[in-house]
Order: C-alpha cells, then sequence, then structure tokens
C-alpha cells in the first residue's frame, strides 16, 4: 500500500492533466454531428491503454461506434478480470445552465470536495471512472504487481443504448472469456462511508407522438372545435399515474419484486439525510409512490418519468395555434423479473388504448435493458469488500442504485459471469446534468483501490 501510495503522489498531477485532456474530446454519442469526435475518442483510449501496459491494444469494428480491447494476459492458469467501461458522454444540453463550458474542463472546491472536483461533461459518468482502471493498471504494471490476467471492453455507445455492445459480446465470447467482470460505472453512498453497488434497475425508453389535424391551426378559428394534441398529451401523461403515484398501465406491477421487511430494514441502515437531501435538491417536499421511503423509491421500486415533453409554438413571443403533433419521451425504470421488452409493449397497448377520438397516437420503442442483482456471498463482492475497507478504513455498506446499466444482465446471459460494481461517484455530481463533476479524491482513491481488488480476488480464487 505504501509503494501505490508513493506512485500515486508521484503522478498525481499527470493523471488528473490525462483525465483532462480526454474530458476536452465532446464524444457525444447521441448526435451525429460528433460522430467524429466519438472515434477521436476511441482512439485516445486506445493509446491509454497501449501507454499504460496493455501487450495487445485493438479498435474492434462494429455496426455502430467502435469497442476498445485491450489485453495483459500474464498467466493462462491465473484468473481474468474483465474491465467494462464506456468513452461516450450525453449531450450537454442545457447549456446555459453549465457554470463552465462543458468541454473545458475546470477544477473547482467545493463544500463536498475541498480537496478540488473536474467539472466537466463525463467527468464521472464514465471518462473518470473508466480512466481510473487504466491508471490502476499502468501503477501494477510498472511496478510488477498485476497479480492476474486482465481484459479491457471500452465501448462509445452506453448512452444510447450499448446495441453494438450486444452484436459485439455475442460474436466474441471467446476473446471476453473472464472470470469475473469489473464495472465503474455507479456511485457510492458518501467519501466517509463507501458502498458497493449490489442491484441495478432495468430501462424501457420510448417516444410519443400525438397526431391532430393535419396541420397547425389558428387557435380563435379552431379552439374548442378540434382536439389540441397538447392538450391530449398532458392529459394522457398525467393519467399514467394515481392518486398514490402508483403506475396505472395493467399488469406494470405483475412481477415487482416486494422486498420482506428485513431486507427493508437493512437497506435504512444506511447513512441518510432527509433534510439535507431537499436542500442539497433545494425542494421542499419529497415526492413518489405512497408507502415506500425515498431511497426505496430510487432504487427497489419502478418509476415512470417524462423525460422531454414538446409540441407547437415555443420561440419567443406569442403564435396563437393548435399544434397538429405533440411529442414526449418517456423512460421507465424497472426492477429485477421485470422484463423490459415486456413493459414496452404494456406501455404500448395502454397508452394507444387510452388516446380520445380525434387524435392519432404513435409509440416508438428506443431501447432498455434488465435489471440485475449481484450477490454478495461470491468472491468478487468480497474482494471489492476488502479493497474498499483497506482505502477507506470503512467496510463498505452493500446499496441497490436506481440507475441502469443493462449490458450487466447481458453479460451474464453471454459470458456466464457476474460483475461487480466498484464505483467511486456521488449522488452530487450532477451526470447527465449541467454541471458534472468528478472529485479529485474520488478519482485517485479509485486508482487506489482497484489495484486491491485485483490482488484480493486472486487470492481468494486461489483458496
Amino acid at each position: 500500500m505504501n509503494e501505490l501510495n508513493t506512485y500515486l503522489s508521484e503522478h498525481k498531477n499527470r493523471f488528473i492533466d490525462e483525465l483532462i485532456e480526454i474530458l476536452k474530446i465532446p464524444s457525444i454519442s447521441a448526435d451525429s454531428a460528433f460522430s467524429q469526435d466519438v472515434f477521436d475518442m476511441a482512439e485516445a483510449v486506445k493509446k491509454s491503454l497501449e501507454d499504460a501496459g496493455c501487450s495487445k491494444v485493438e479498435i474492434c469494428e462494429t455496426p455502430g461506434y467502435p469497442i476498445v480491447y485491450g489485453e495483459k494476459i500474464i498467466d493462462p492458469s491465473l484468473p481474468t478480470i474483465l474491465v467494462y467501461g464506456h468513452y461516450d458522454v450525453q449531450p450537454p444540453d442545457p447549456i446555459n445552465l453549465w457554470n463552465s463550458p462543458p468541454f473545458e474542463p475546470v477544477i473547482k472546491t467545493t463544500k463536498i470536495h475541498p480537496e478540488g472536483a473536474i467539472f466537466a461533461r463525463g467527468a464521472c459518468d464514465d471518462k473518470g471512472q473508466m480512466y481510473m482502471h487504466i491508471k490502476a493498471l499502468e501503477f501494477m504494471c510498472s511496478t510488477n504487481q498485476l497479480p492476474c490476467n486482465v481484459k479491457f471492453m471500452i465501448e462509445g455507445e452506453e448512452e444510447i443504448g450499448s446495441e453494438s455492445l450486444a452484436w459485439f459480446v455475442k460474436n466474441h465470447q471467446e476473446k471476453l472469456a473472464n472470470d469475473i467482470i469489473l464495472i465503474s460505472d455507479t456511485g457510492m453512498i458518501s467519501n466517509d462511508q463507501p458502498s458497493i453497488t449490489t442491484g441495478l434497475r432495468g430501462l424501457s425508453y420510448v417516444e410519443v407522438e400525438v397526431t391532430g389535424p393535419n396541420r397547425d391551426l389558428h387557435s380563435g378559428i379552431y379552439g374548442g372545435a378540434v382536439a389540441n394534441p397538447i392538450n391530449v398529451l398532458a392529459k394522457m401523461i398525467a393519467s399514467l399515474h394515481d392518486e398514490n403515484n402508483h403506475i396505472t398501465i395493467p399488469g406494470f406491477y405483475d412481477k415487482v419484486e416486494e422486498l420482506s421487511p428485513e431486507e427493508r430494514a437493512e437497506m435504512a441502515k444506511a447513512p441518510f439525510s432527509l433534510e439535507q437531501y431537499k436542500k442539497d435538491l433545494d425542494i421542499d417536499a419529497v415526492y413518489g409512490e405512497k408507502g415506500y421511503t425515498t431511497n426505496e423509491r430510487n432504487s427497489i421500486r419502478p418509476t415512470l418519468d417524462v423525460n422531454g415533453i414538446w409540441g407547437g409554438y415555443t420561440g419567443e413571443g406569442a403564435k396563437t395555434v393548435i399544434a397538429s403533433k405533440a411529442y414526449a419521451k418517456i423512460s421507465m425504470r424497472l426492477v429485477p423479473h421485470q422484463d423490459w421488452k415486456e413493459i414496452t409493449q404494456l406501455f404500448k397497448t395502454h397508452f394507444e388504448s387510452i388516446a380520445p377520438k380525434g387524435v392519432k397516437v404513435v409509440v416508438t420503442p428506443h431501447h432498455g435493458g434488465q435489471g440485475y442483482v449481484t450477490p454478495i456471498d461470491n468472491i468478487g463482492y468480497k474482494a471489492a469488500s476488502m479493497a474498499y475497507a483497506e482505502t477507506f478504513g470503512k467496510t463498505p455498506i452493500p446499496q441497490r442504485s436506481g440507475g441502469s446499466i443493462p449490458i450487466v444482465s447481458l453479460f451474464e446471459q453471454e459470458l456466464k459471469s457476474k460483475t461487480i460494481l466498484m464505483g467511486f461517484g456521488l449522488d452530487s455530481d450532477a451526470i447527465h446534468s449541467p454541471n458534472e463533476h468528478f472529485g479529485i479524491f474520488n478519482y485517485l482513491k479509485g486508482i487506489a483501490t482497484i489495484p486491491l481488488f485485483y490482488k484480493y480476488y486472486t487470492a481468494l480464487s486461489k483458496k
């Protein structure tokens, strides 16, 4: 551990500078205008893996954006860890809410990050956390302390559904063969209390279109005489929750796992201040499904949220029209046992059925994925727990996340491997939002903790 701390101290500034450089690349996979930047980012990841010590690195073409594959095989008889991460990022909109340009990284101190945090799109999700693994490999290779084999699979489509990754995994199972998969694309409770994510919610993402008249109409001449698609869409969306904020789609809850009182009591042991939660978000009350706590609502319960809604005139000034069309993007976070394809079909059937006469409704599925629960009694979890305990001085708490990483269930299905989710981000890091950031403390702690996972996992594998 002393040698690791010394290495971190000597190379700290370089590690930060290197991360800042890749954060400058606007690798936005959702927007084709940034296509070249995504490819440039793949090249940057390839070079970083080569510099860190991988003996083989290649950019693998896919039907979409490429996957960067790297490996360092020191002995085929030793365990093999497969590291997954992604180099694409979310769009930075709305730009006007950023305090600094999203692709011009700056380091600022905050109350939570007195040692400073890097503010930039992708800082935490997932460039910062992905790059921790590359720098951890650099340390292990530079000091001849890599205890097992390692493979890297870094993709460029995570933020748009990982469609090419699914293709790649199914067609390269031998290349990707491993004993366990390691991912840092999640968070932990706080810098004082580490945690390990043991569950992820699934996802179903759809877009809806409501069409009324064949053109925009004058709201004075036609108002009150024809269905207004925006009004109709608003009513349809409002009807998707009842007075208890329970989702009203028939069959939606049929496969939802109800946790036992004992399991819910264990969850409640995690440190949480409701008042601080409201203060951080500048809200005066929490909101959600009746009968569940805030931490249960955002982790073990399914949800339905409108992510965007538009139609008609939204420019400056007034334009009195009844729009021909109205649109919304809707995501449903799902819990284990809910099948995302089944839920998507239930939504489509229900939403089309509640459309009134006078409008036409089209539901277009985008992407989705299954939920996942990882056991805490396997050696992967134990190794991660031992690693966190050594660097933080506290045993991590197992915690279910409200987020989704749809490919985790795919990995288990295709590669027959369990996944360990060693996240170092915080809920306050504003991922997917303006002013995303990642603490310098968290970044360096990740680099310090990951080699210990390798060490303990290899040792436990020999028992």
